[in-house]
């Protein structure tokens, strides 16, 4: 394998002219994020099964030619939990590269497990241990040192050899073309969009607030947001969840009652009160039938239907014994929950899970199916 490090135009010259022909490409990138609310790329590697290379962004004047190889549509570009790298490339070059195979959903359906981790799989599928030394490096620290590059570069190396044969083992299972959804998924903007009005629902103790709190903190955890964004910031530089909650559930409507509760200062007061007090009055304002609702309390089981979530739980570990996957890579008790409530945008009504589970979970709610228990081994039978 020829390796090298690229931080000159001319190597990035060099590189796509020697690469440009390849049916597929390994890719991985080095980021940062703890001080910014997008991520900062610090280093890109990219390889087939002859060269492999980690590209210096920040060298890098112009990596045009770079982003062209990676949105040719005729070269496949392998990942390993795909959604972060191509967020970065969204964020950089506002296009995303296209088609992809991700190597995570892709070793779920080869029984590897669920959200498996990179060396994890590479350990399973190629009996390579990788070493993790460098798993919390600073990647915008320069110069970069011999043994940061070679955990750099094995990150796409074992990529690649993992990808070969996986998708021949995909291919001979006859399920490669159960992943097409979920790779087009990776390569549609609308899926790295996000609403700031959805925001509230990423804030951990939003559960111990109800109706107009919950309207408040709607609003301003989407103030936050917008904010954060603005200013290149991570959420938590802005105000942290455990404050916002605070903020939300007394709902102060002015600068003096903002500053009493504990987290907030002087000076976020000074700059900030007016537009969040703001925020929280407008939101009060709103008619009760257009409060948020949050879905953790309103779709909790009844008693009857936890029941039922159990038979289902043992019909999909049945179906998971059949198809020789872990249950855990078809569906979550939430999904299961999704299913019985009759929600369309359920898991286990799309691409393969409902091929594999959802059809016959359904079948087995309908009264179509049946679990039986014969000779102490349970089954999942049709009537």
């Amino acid at each position: 394998m020829q390796e090298s490090f690229i931080e000159t135009q001319a190597q990035l010259t060099d590189f796509i002219h020697e690469v440009g022909d390849s049916p597929w490409l390994a890719v991985d990138t080095e980021f940062i994020r703890e001080r910014t609310y997008h991520p900062r790329l610090c280093l890109v590697q990219v390889a087939n099964d002859r060269i492999a290379t980690a590209i210096d962004p920040l060298a890098l004047e112009d990596l045009t030619p770079l982003r062209d190889l990676l949105l040719d549509p005729g070269i496949e570009k392998v990942f390993h939990a795909a959604r972060q790298d191509q967020e970065i490339f969204l964020n950089e070059w506002g296009a995303l590269p296209s088609p992809v195979f991700d190597s995570q959903p892709a070793a779920a359906l080869l029984g590897y497990g669920d959200q498996v981790g990179y060396g994890k799989l590479i350990q399973q599928v190629l009996k390579v241990e990788l070493a993790k030394d460098h798993s919390r490096t600073d990647w915008s620290r320069r110069p970069l040192d011999k043994a940061q590059l070679r955990y750099a570069l094995d990150d796409v190396i074992y990529l690649g050899q993992a990808y070969q044969k996986m998708k021949q083992a995909l291919e001979k299972q006859g399920r490669l073309e159960w992943l097409k959804p979920e790779f087009e998924t990776l390569t549609t903007e609308t899926t790295y969009s996000l609403n700031p009005m959805d925001m509230w629902k990423k804030v951990k103790g939003r559960q111990h607030l109800k109706g107009a709190k919950l309207a408040v903190l709607q609003a301003i955890a989407a103030w936050r947001e917008e904010q954060a964004l603005a200013r290149n910031l991570p959420r938590r530089w802005i105000i942290k969840d455990d404050v916002l909650l605070e903020i939300a559930r007394r709902a102060p409507l002015n600068a003096q009652d903002l500053e009493k509760i504990r987290g907030v200062d002087g000076k976020f007061v000074r700059h900030n009160a007016a537009a969040l007090t703001q925020r929280i009055q407008d939101a009060l304002e709103i008619p009760r039938d257009q409060w948020p609702k949050d879905k953790f309390r309103a779709n909790r089981p009844t008693p009857e239907q936890e029941a039922v979530l159990d038979v289902l739980s043992a019909a999909l570990r049945l179906v998971a014994r059949e198809a020789g996957l872990s249950p855990q890579a078809i569906a979550s008790r939430k999904d299961l929950a999704a299913l019985l409530n009759g929600e369309e945008k359920s898991p286990l009504r799309q691409g393969w899970r409902a091929q594999v589970a959802g059809k016959p979970l359904l079948e087995l709610l309908q009264g179509k199916r049946r679990i039986e228990l014969a000779n102490g081994k349970l089954s999942l039978t049709r009537q």
